[in-house]
């Protein structure tokens, strides 16, 4: 999957430039309950279920600043990615112990038809591998700047 086809996965209600969240918990919380307010799945719990037992896999703070809290989940019926942003950052029990910054909560339905899930995050991975694409995320304070970004203009 090309980078920019990831702006297909964005959606402007599940974007947020400066994240309440204060440690791993309330960011999970947060993203989860954005997603759920939207009405991509009724109910937040069912997600962050999820995200717990995933985490105990290992941690979704792949560092450099960024997190990307992801899963499967039969309360989803299509991929969908909620952005947060952390001015302050957030320890993250990431791999480089560094406090996380961007958050990018990818949440898929168990049958992906499209089978699309891990090419996403192959490509989120991918775009933000590059310093100057986590720079000017981090500096984003609308959902247009943060767009543009990622569809690399």
């Amino acid at each position: 999957m090309e980078t920019h086809e990831l702006a297909l996965y964005f959606d402007e209600n599940l974007f947020i430039s400066d994240m309440k969240a204060r440690n791993k918990e309330e960011s999970l919380q947060e993203l989860s309950e954005l997603i759920a307010s939207q009405r991509y799945i009724r109910n937040p719990g069912l997600i962050l279920d999820m995200l717990h037992q995933r985490e105990t896999l290992g941690s979704t703070g792949i560092g450099k600043g960024v997190a990307i809290p992801h899963g499967r989940t039969v309360a989803a019926s299509d991929v969908v990615i909620a952005f947060g942003k952390s001015e302050k950052g957030i320890d993250y029990n990431s791999i480089d112990n560094k406090p996380a910054q961007l958050f990018f909560m990818v949440i898929a339905p168990f049958h992906d038809e499209k089978n699309i899930y891990l090419p996403i995050l192959g490509s989120l991975v991918t775009f933000l591998n590059q310093k100057k694409n986590r720079e000017r995320i981090s500096q984003v304070t609308s959902f247009d700047e943060f767009i543009s970004i990622i569809r690399g203009e």
